[in-house]
Protein backbone atom coordinates (compact mmCIF):
# COMPACT_ATOMS: atom_id res chain seq x y z
CA UNK A 1 0.00 0.00 0.00
CA UNK A 2 1.19 3.42 -0.88
CA UNK A 3 -1.81 5.37 0.64
CA UNK A 4 -1.11 7.17 3.89
CA UNK A 5 -3.54 6.96 7.10
CA UNK A 6 -4.02 10.09 9.39
CA UNK A 7 -4.62 8.47 12.83
CA UNK A 8 -5.44 11.17 15.39
CA UNK A 9 -4.36 11.02 18.71
CA UNK A 10 -0.97 9.03 18.70
CA UNK A 11 -0.72 8.41 22.30
CA UNK A 12 -3.82 6.80 22.82
CA UNK A 13 -4.53 3.29 23.27
CA UNK A 14 -6.86 2.30 20.66
CA UNK A 15 -5.03 4.95 18.29
CA UNK A 16 -1.83 2.77 19.24
CA UNK A 17 -3.55 -0.57 17.91
CA UNK A 18 -4.54 1.34 14.72
CA UNK A 19 -0.93 2.20 14.03
CA UNK A 20 -0.11 -1.37 14.73
CA UNK A 21 -2.55 -2.55 12.26
CA UNK A 22 -2.03 0.05 9.40
CA UNK A 23 1.64 -0.31 9.25
CA UNK A 24 1.17 -4.44 9.30
CA UNK A 25 -1.23 -3.80 6.74
CA UNK A 26 1.20 -1.78 4.39
CA UNK A 27 0.07 1.65 4.76
CA UNK A 28 2.29 5.02 5.63
CA UNK A 29 0.83 6.56 9.00
CA UNK A 30 1.01 9.95 10.35
CA UNK A 31 -0.27 10.97 13.58
CA UNK A 32 -1.44 13.91 15.88
CA UNK A 33 0.21 14.66 19.36
CA UNK A 34 -0.55 17.61 21.09
CA UNK A 35 2.98 17.68 22.33
CA UNK A 36 5.96 15.95 19.84
CA UNK A 37 8.02 15.35 22.83
CA UNK A 38 5.98 12.21 23.06
CA UNK A 39 6.77 10.75 19.92
CA UNK A 40 9.65 8.91 21.87
CA UNK A 41 6.52 7.08 23.85
CA UNK A 42 4.21 6.33 21.53
CA UNK A 43 7.55 4.44 19.07
CA UNK A 44 8.25 2.86 22.55
CA UNK A 45 4.98 1.39 22.59
CA UNK A 46 4.22 0.55 19.06
CA UNK A 47 7.75 -1.34 19.69
CA UNK A 48 6.45 -3.35 22.58
CA UNK A 49 3.15 -4.29 20.37
CA UNK A 50 6.05 -5.71 17.85
CA UNK A 51 6.75 -2.60 14.55
CA UNK A 52 9.60 -0.57 14.49
CA UNK A 53 7.97 1.91 11.55
CA UNK A 54 10.83 3.90 11.18
CA UNK A 55 10.46 6.84 8.75
CA UNK A 56 7.00 5.17 7.31
CA UNK A 57 5.57 7.06 10.45
CA UNK A 58 5.25 10.73 10.81
CA UNK A 59 4.24 13.06 13.64
CA UNK A 60 2.64 16.35 13.52
CA UNK A 61 1.27 18.65 16.84
CA UNK A 62 -2.15 19.23 16.72
CA UNK A 63 -4.80 20.23 19.50
CA UNK A 64 -8.28 19.65 18.95
CA UNK A 65 -8.91 23.19 20.34
CA UNK A 66 -7.10 24.90 18.14
CA UNK A 67 -6.71 25.49 13.89
CA UNK A 68 -3.35 24.65 14.02
CA UNK A 69 -1.61 22.10 12.28
CA UNK A 70 -4.81 20.15 10.70
CA UNK A 71 -4.18 21.33 7.24
CA UNK A 72 -0.55 19.52 8.12
CA UNK A 73 -1.47 16.80 9.27
CA UNK A 74 -4.30 15.87 6.46
CA UNK A 75 -1.20 17.03 3.59
CA UNK A 76 -1.09 13.62 1.57
CA UNK A 77 -3.35 11.70 3.49
CA UNK A 78 -5.92 9.16 1.41
CA UNK A 79 -7.95 8.24 4.92
CA UNK A 80 -8.02 9.58 8.47
CA UNK A 81 -9.04 7.58 11.69
CA UNK A 82 -10.51 10.44 14.26
CA UNK A 83 -10.10 9.03 17.74
CA UNK A 84 -8.94 11.94 19.47
CA UNK A 85 -11.10 13.17 22.18
CA UNK A 86 -10.76 15.63 25.21
CA UNK A 87 -9.79 13.68 28.73
CA UNK A 88 -10.81 16.85 30.98
CA UNK A 89 -9.79 16.14 34.43
CA UNK A 90 -9.80 17.50 38.14
CA UNK A 91 -12.87 19.41 40.19
CA UNK A 92 -12.96 22.57 37.95
CA UNK A 93 -13.54 20.53 34.61
CA UNK A 94 -17.04 21.34 33.51
CA UNK A 95 -19.47 20.27 30.64
CA UNK A 96 -18.14 22.43 28.45
CA UNK A 97 -14.74 21.28 29.39
CA UNK A 98 -15.88 17.84 27.68
CA UNK A 99 -18.43 18.66 24.81
CA UNK A 100 -16.30 21.56 23.06
CA UNK A 101 -13.09 20.50 22.29
CA UNK A 102 -15.65 17.11 20.75
CA UNK A 103 -17.30 18.75 18.76
CA UNK A 104 -14.84 21.45 17.85
CA UNK A 105 -11.92 19.06 17.62
CA UNK A 106 -14.44 16.61 14.68
CA UNK A 107 -15.28 19.39 12.96
CA UNK A 108 -11.75 20.78 12.55
CA UNK A 109 -10.69 17.17 11.51
CA UNK A 110 -13.07 17.24 8.98
CA UNK A 111 -13.08 20.36 7.38
CA UNK A 112 -8.99 19.75 6.83
CA UNK A 113 -9.93 16.46 5.55
CA UNK A 114 -12.25 17.30 3.06
CA UNK A 115 -9.84 20.38 2.13
CA UNK A 116 -6.89 17.56 1.38
CA UNK A 117 -9.22 15.50 -0.65
CA UNK A 118 -9.26 12.84 1.85
CA UNK A 119 -11.67 9.88 0.76
CA UNK A 120 -13.00 8.65 3.88
CA UNK A 121 -12.61 9.51 7.70
CA UNK A 122 -13.35 6.55 10.11
CA UNK A 123 -14.34 8.18 13.40
CA UNK A 124 -13.76 6.72 16.63
CA UNK A 125 -17.07 7.13 18.76
CA UNK A 126 -18.28 4.83 21.49
CA UNK A 127 -21.07 2.51 22.68
CA UNK A 128 -21.30 5.92 24.90
CA UNK A 129 -22.81 7.99 21.85
CA UNK A 130 -26.00 5.19 21.62
CA UNK A 131 -26.56 3.36 25.09
CA UNK A 132 -26.27 6.32 27.21
CA UNK A 133 -29.35 7.86 28.89
CA UNK A 134 -32.25 5.25 28.01
CA UNK A 135 -34.36 3.27 30.37
CA UNK A 136 -34.17 -0.33 29.27
CA UNK A 137 -34.90 -1.29 26.57
CA UNK A 138 -35.32 -4.86 26.77
CA UNK A 139 -33.27 -6.02 23.73
CA UNK A 140 -29.61 -4.89 22.30
CA UNK A 141 -28.89 -1.62 21.36
CA UNK A 142 -27.94 -1.30 17.92
CA UNK A 143 -26.27 1.51 15.74
CA UNK A 144 -29.85 3.30 15.16
CA UNK A 145 -29.49 4.08 18.70
CA UNK A 146 -28.82 7.28 19.62
CA UNK A 147 -27.58 8.48 23.54
CA UNK A 148 -30.64 10.42 25.18
CA UNK A 149 -29.14 14.25 25.75
CA UNK A 150 -32.69 14.45 28.02
CA UNK A 151 -31.68 11.43 30.29
CA UNK A 152 -29.20 10.85 32.98
CA UNK A 153 -26.13 11.25 30.94
CA UNK A 154 -22.00 11.50 32.21
CA UNK A 155 -20.37 14.65 30.29
CA UNK A 156 -18.07 11.97 28.60
CA UNK A 157 -20.87 10.45 27.03
CA UNK A 158 -22.94 13.63 26.30
CA UNK A 159 -19.76 14.78 24.24
CA UNK A 160 -19.59 11.81 22.36
CA UNK A 161 -22.75 12.00 21.23
CA UNK A 162 -22.85 15.49 20.78
CA UNK A 163 -19.91 15.03 18.61
CA UNK A 164 -20.49 12.16 16.69
CA UNK A 165 -23.85 13.91 15.53
CA UNK A 166 -21.87 17.45 14.57
CA UNK A 167 -19.69 15.15 11.95
CA UNK A 168 -22.43 13.67 10.33
CA UNK A 169 -24.41 17.10 9.93
CA UNK A 170 -20.57 18.63 8.64
CA UNK A 171 -20.75 15.61 6.19
CA UNK A 172 -24.36 16.13 5.38
CA UNK A 173 -24.05 19.79 4.38
CA UNK A 174 -20.54 20.55 3.81
CA UNK A 175 -18.71 17.51 3.52
CA UNK A 176 -18.66 17.52 -0.62
CA UNK A 177 -16.69 14.27 -1.36
CA UNK A 178 -15.79 13.38 1.81
CA UNK A 179 -17.01 10.23 2.94
CA UNK A 180 -18.01 9.11 6.60
CA UNK A 181 -18.12 5.90 8.73
CA UNK A 182 -18.08 5.63 12.63
CA UNK A 183 -16.86 2.79 14.63
CA UNK A 184 -18.55 2.55 18.35
CA UNK A 185 -16.83 0.60 21.05
CA UNK A 186 -17.87 -1.13 23.82
CA UNK A 187 -15.64 -1.41 26.81
CA UNK A 188 -12.37 -1.81 25.07
CA UNK A 189 -9.53 -4.39 26.83
CA UNK A 190 -6.83 -6.27 24.73
CA UNK A 191 -3.29 -5.54 25.55
CA UNK A 192 -1.89 -2.64 26.94
CA UNK A 193 1.49 -1.56 25.44
CA UNK A 194 2.72 0.50 28.39
CA UNK A 195 1.96 2.14 31.39
CA UNK A 196 -0.45 4.53 29.55
CA UNK A 197 -3.18 2.77 28.97
CA UNK A 198 -7.20 3.26 28.47
CA UNK A 199 -9.78 3.63 31.12
CA UNK A 200 -10.99 0.18 30.80
CA UNK A 201 -8.21 -1.70 31.01
CA UNK A 202 -7.54 0.63 34.54
CA UNK A 203 -10.90 -1.58 35.90
CA UNK A 204 -9.08 -5.17 34.78
CA UNK A 205 -5.99 -3.80 36.72
CA UNK A 206 -8.08 -2.78 39.70
CA UNK A 207 -9.09 -6.00 39.88
CA UNK A 208 -5.72 -7.65 39.76
CA UNK A 209 -4.60 -5.34 42.63
CA UNK A 210 -7.34 -6.57 45.32
CA UNK A 211 -10.74 -3.45 44.84
CA UNK A 212 -12.87 -5.49 47.42
CA UNK A 213 -15.85 -5.31 45.13
CA UNK A 214 -17.49 -3.92 41.88
CA UNK A 215 -20.55 -2.02 41.31
CA UNK A 216 -23.49 -3.94 39.71
CA UNK A 217 -23.03 -2.90 36.30
CA UNK A 218 -23.03 -5.22 33.20
CA UNK A 219 -21.10 -4.69 29.83
CA UNK A 220 -20.08 -5.57 27.13
CA UNK A 221 -16.26 -5.54 25.83
CA UNK A 222 -14.32 -6.27 22.85
CA UNK A 223 -10.50 -6.33 22.03
CA UNK A 224 -8.87 -3.66 20.84
CA UNK A 225 -7.08 -5.68 17.90
CA UNK A 226 -10.61 -6.16 16.86
CA UNK A 227 -11.55 -2.70 17.25
CA UNK A 228 -8.43 -1.49 14.64
CA UNK A 229 -9.63 -4.58 12.08
CA UNK A 230 -12.75 -2.55 11.98
CA UNK A 231 -11.65 0.64 11.63
CA UNK A 232 -9.43 -0.28 8.53
CA UNK A 233 -12.46 -2.39 7.28
CA UNK A 234 -15.15 0.55 7.77
CA UNK A 235 -11.93 2.73 5.76
CA UNK A 236 -11.28 0.51 2.52
CA UNK A 237 -14.92 -1.02 2.22
CA UNK A 238 -17.92 0.52 0.26
CA UNK A 239 -20.64 -0.63 1.94
CA UNK A 240 -19.14 1.46 5.18
CA UNK A 241 -19.91 4.65 4.06
CA UNK A 242 -22.38 6.49 5.94
CA UNK A 243 -22.67 4.03 7.90
CA UNK A 244 -22.31 3.92 11.86
CA UNK A 245 -20.98 0.24 13.62
CA UNK A 246 -20.76 -1.40 17.13
CA UNK A 247 -17.78 -3.08 18.08
CA UNK A 248 -18.72 -5.39 20.61
CA UNK A 249 -18.07 -9.03 20.83
CA UNK A 250 -20.20 -11.85 22.81
CA UNK A 251 -23.41 -11.25 25.35
CA UNK A 252 -22.63 -8.41 28.05
CA UNK A 253 -21.26 -9.60 31.17
CA UNK A 254 -21.59 -8.36 34.80
CA UNK A 255 -17.99 -6.56 36.37
CA UNK A 256 -18.48 -9.39 38.66
CA UNK A 257 -18.62 -12.35 36.49
CA UNK A 258 -14.93 -10.32 34.48
CA UNK A 259 -13.18 -10.72 38.07
CA UNK A 260 -14.68 -14.72 38.15
CA UNK A 261 -12.90 -15.21 34.77
CA UNK A 262 -9.65 -13.53 36.08
CA UNK A 263 -9.75 -15.97 39.38
CA UNK A 264 -10.31 -18.99 37.09
CA UNK A 265 -7.49 -18.57 34.25
CA UNK A 266 -4.72 -16.52 35.81
CA UNK A 267 -3.70 -18.39 38.79
CA UNK A 268 -1.60 -16.77 41.38
CA UNK A 269 -1.73 -13.44 39.29
CA UNK A 270 -5.34 -13.17 40.18
CA UNK A 271 -5.02 -14.17 43.80
CA UNK A 272 -6.27 -10.70 45.19
CA UNK A 273 -9.39 -10.60 42.41
CA UNK A 274 -12.69 -10.07 45.03
CA UNK A 275 -16.08 -11.58 42.77
CA UNK A 276 -18.06 -9.50 45.42
CA UNK A 277 -20.48 -7.68 43.79
CA UNK A 278 -21.39 -4.08 45.95
CA UNK A 279 -24.93 -2.76 46.71
CA UNK A 280 -26.27 -0.14 45.42
CA UNK A 281 -26.85 1.71 48.21
CA UNK A 282 -23.15 2.00 48.85
CA UNK A 283 -22.18 2.72 45.69
CA UNK A 284 -24.44 5.45 45.40
CA UNK A 285 -23.07 7.20 48.81
CA UNK A 286 -19.74 6.24 47.56
CA UNK A 287 -20.54 8.37 44.62
CA UNK A 288 -21.08 11.41 46.56
CA UNK A 289 -17.65 12.01 47.72
CA UNK A 290 -15.72 10.12 45.14
CA UNK A 291 -16.11 12.21 41.79
CA UNK A 292 -14.33 9.25 39.63
CA UNK A 293 -17.64 7.34 40.88
CA UNK A 294 -20.38 10.08 40.23
CA UNK A 295 -21.07 8.79 36.58
CA UNK A 296 -22.15 5.33 37.98
CA UNK A 297 -25.73 5.65 39.35
CA UNK A 298 -27.30 5.45 36.18
CA UNK A 299 -25.43 2.47 35.34
CA UNK A 300 -26.51 0.39 38.15
CA UNK A 301 -28.30 -2.61 37.53
CA UNK A 302 -28.85 -1.81 34.35
CA UNK A 303 -27.80 -4.30 31.06
CA UNK A 304 -25.72 -2.60 28.55
CA UNK A 305 -26.12 -5.25 25.80
CA UNK A 306 -25.04 -4.52 22.28
CA UNK A 307 -25.31 -6.12 18.95
CA UNK A 308 -22.16 -6.34 16.74
CA UNK A 309 -24.20 -7.89 14.21
CA UNK A 310 -23.48 -5.40 11.53
CA UNK A 311 -20.04 -5.17 11.72
CA UNK A 312 -20.29 -9.28 11.24
CA UNK A 313 -22.79 -9.28 8.21
CA UNK A 314 -21.62 -5.94 6.46
CA UNK A 315 -17.89 -6.36 6.73
CA UNK A 316 -17.30 -9.94 7.33
CA UNK A 317 -15.71 -8.26 10.85
CA UNK A 318 -14.97 -11.82 13.04
CA UNK A 319 -13.30 -10.37 16.31
CA UNK A 320 -12.10 -12.38 19.11
CA UNK A 321 -14.16 -13.94 22.19
CA UNK A 322 -15.02 -11.55 25.35
CA UNK A 323 -13.32 -13.79 27.37
CA UNK A 324 -9.67 -13.71 24.80
CA UNK A 325 -9.69 -9.63 25.20
CA UNK A 326 -10.51 -9.78 28.86
CA UNK A 327 -7.38 -12.15 29.64
CA UNK A 328 -5.35 -10.71 27.31
CA UNK A 329 -5.81 -6.77 29.29
CA UNK A 330 -4.95 -8.58 32.30
CA UNK A 331 -2.20 -11.00 30.53
CA UNK A 332 -0.45 -7.32 29.57
CA UNK A 333 -0.50 -6.14 32.54
CA UNK A 334 1.22 -8.95 34.47
CA UNK A 335 3.52 -9.22 31.70
CA UNK A 336 4.33 -5.38 32.20
CA UNK A 337 4.78 -5.37 35.53
CA UNK A 338 2.07 -3.18 36.10
CA UNK A 339 -0.23 -4.87 38.54
CA UNK A 340 0.26 -6.08 42.35
CA UNK A 341 1.92 -9.39 42.98
CA UNK A 342 0.05 -11.88 43.40
CA UNK A 343 0.52 -14.67 46.19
Amino acid sequence: MSDTVLVTGGTGFIAQHCILALLAAGYRVKTTVRLLAREGEVRANLKAGGAEPGDQLGFVVADLGSDAGWAEAAAGCAYAFHGASPTPSGNQATEDDWVRPAVDGNLRLLRAARDAGLRRVVLTSAFGAIGAGHKPLGRPFVETDWSDLNGDIAPYQKSKTLAERAAWDFIAREGGKLELASVNPTMVLGPALGPDYSHSIRTIKQMLDGQPGYPKIKTCVVDVRDVADLHIRAMTDPAANGERFLATSGKSLWLAEIAALLKDHLGAAASHVSTRTLPNLLVRSMAMTNPAMKGLGPLLGCDLDASGEKARRLLGWAPRSREDAILASAESLVRLGLVRAGG
